[in-house]
């Protein structure tokens, strides 16, 4: 470590929350104080967290995907060191690089035969924003489809998209010709259709924001009505793809072959932002057909030499490491001693995922006490419970969750797809202890719970 870098951490120890309190976002800081994740990390190595005094924590939330290999993995790091030392010629913008072209054949290999062309980008977002104009310019439609409850990003294209009305609130106007359909509905989706003034339907395969997986049939018979209706289908794995679900492309556990993917999150490795979108030729060319066209759409730090190292090495650790094995694996063992749980404990309801994308969903339960303790928390705010499972898995047991959506009873786990058995016990038996403790009716999980209505009362009352 330089010793500019090594002398401010060592100089300003601690001083995280008093830096972002006063110059960034101070709302977060009140957030993570008032849930008690006011923890300053220092250290971190594959799937775990280390604060000062070495407490280690296991990361099931993986930078919300971003840390599939994990945090500082030895691979990604050689190879961007060797990208520094080797002095390369980057971003001369009046050129075409190589490591760009060797990831984006490198990718290509692992799409579906009909998509033959990359674009690259530095995020989820902007692989969305692309994948509106690409599609617009294509059919010379305006219209774009979403799902409700869908998430593709925060900026303005992208947010037009989102289906959550607490993103959307107070960033008006958007962009116009953008409409919801409800997820998994199939005649929904095809009476927007039919209209044939679609440009795209733009869909997660699993839904991140409530792990929410359609049927069977809906993405096959969604791609069939896209291509009935003359829309392009539009695969967004920004956060699904890249292994994560026990497929490299979570449509390949439905045999889904979109138009476009979209991808960002796990490609950069943890340490360059990088996105990208795959397509059919037909798209790349319409979009880009002619010489005066050539610089149409981009983005300047799109194709650096550091994000492309990143994304080559992420997939050789990918490769080497049968990482898609892995999160299919432990996966499927932390589904079924879930259900385990849920078939001990009445407040949880559901348990859903794939590979290592998981939710647990709780729900009012029938007994008396648990019910009118349930119904007070969901009185002072829709969704409350599920911070009594987070906040003691993290407090008690060293384990990072989330809560999977706004309003929502669901916990949501993204760990790194390198976590091991050790990890995945760990888990399990920290759930069953939390679990267990919220049926104690007093107890001091519920306690929490009081404290917890308080500061939602307070803040409803501003």
């Amino acid at each position: 470590m330089s010793s500019l870098i090594a002398d401010c951490l060592a100089q300003r120890h601690g001083d995280n929350f008093q830096l972002h309190e006063k110059f960034l976002n101070t709302q977060m800081v009140r957030v993570l104080r008032t849930i008690g994740y006011d923890r300053v990390y220092t250290r971190a190595s594959g799937p775990y967290l280390y604060d000062a005094e070495g407490t280690e924590y296991l990361d099931l939330l993986s930078g919300f995907g971003v840390f599939a290999l994990g945090r500082n993995h030895p691979t990604v790091v050689a190879a961007l060191t060797e990208v520094l030392q080797s002095q390369l010629p980057d971003m001369v913008q009046m050129d075409v690089s190589l490591l760009s072209g060797l990831l984006a054949e490198r990718i290509l290999a692992l799409c579906p035969p009909k998509l033959e062309k990359m674009f690259f980008c530095n995020s989820g977002a902007e692989a969305t924003e692309a994948a509106i104009k690409f599609a617009r310019y294509t059919t010379r439609r305006e219209k774009i489809l979403y799902c409700e409850h869908g998430f593709h990003g925060l900026t303005l294209g992208a947010l037009s998209l989102n289906g959550e009305a607490v993103f959307r609130e107070g960033f008006g106007p958007l962009l116009p010709q953008c409409d919801a359909v409800p997820f998994n509905d199939l005649p929904a989706l095809e009476a927007a259709l039919s209209r044939k003034d679609v440009a795209a339907f733009i869909v997660e395969p699993i839904q991140g924001k409530g792990v929410n997986i359609p049927s069977d049939d809906y993405l096959p018979e969604a791609a069939r009505l896209c291509r009935r209706y003359g829309a392009l289908f539009v695969a967004d794995e920004i956060q699904t793809g890249i292994a994560r679900t026990g497929k490299f492309w979570a449509i390949e556990h439905w045999g889904v072959e979109p138009d476009m993917i979209l991808m960002a999150k796990a490609l950069s490795g943890g340490f360059i932002p990088v996105g990208g979108v795959a397509m059919t030729a037909p798209i790349m060319d319409a979009v880009f057909n002619r010489m005066d066209r050539a610089v149409v759409h981009g983005s300047t730090f799109s194709k650096n030499n550091m994000a492309m190292a990143a994304g080559l090495a992420t997939l050789q650790v990918i490769e080497d490491e049968r990482l898609v094995e892995n999160a299919a694996r432990i996966g499927q063992e932390l589904l079924s001693g879930m259900v385990l749980l849920q078939e001990r404990y009445e407040l949880l309801r559901t348990v859903r995922g794939k590979g290592l994308m998981v939710a647990l969903e709780f729900g009012s339960p029938k007994s008396f006490s648990l019910k009118a303790a349930w119904n007070l928390l969901e009185t002072a705010n829709k969704g409350l419970f599920s911070q009594m499972i987070t906040i003691p898995l993290f407090k008690n047991h060293r384990i990072l969750s989330q809560v999977a959506g706004h309003g929502m009873n669901t916990v949501k786990f993204l760990p790194p797809l390198v976590i091991n058995d050790r990890d995945k016990d760990w888990i399990l038996g920290a759930l069953d202890q939390v679990i267990a403790d919220c049926h104690k009716v007093p107890g001091a999980i519920w306690d929490l719970g009081k404290t917890l209505t308080g500061h939602a009362l307070k803040a409803k009352a501003g």
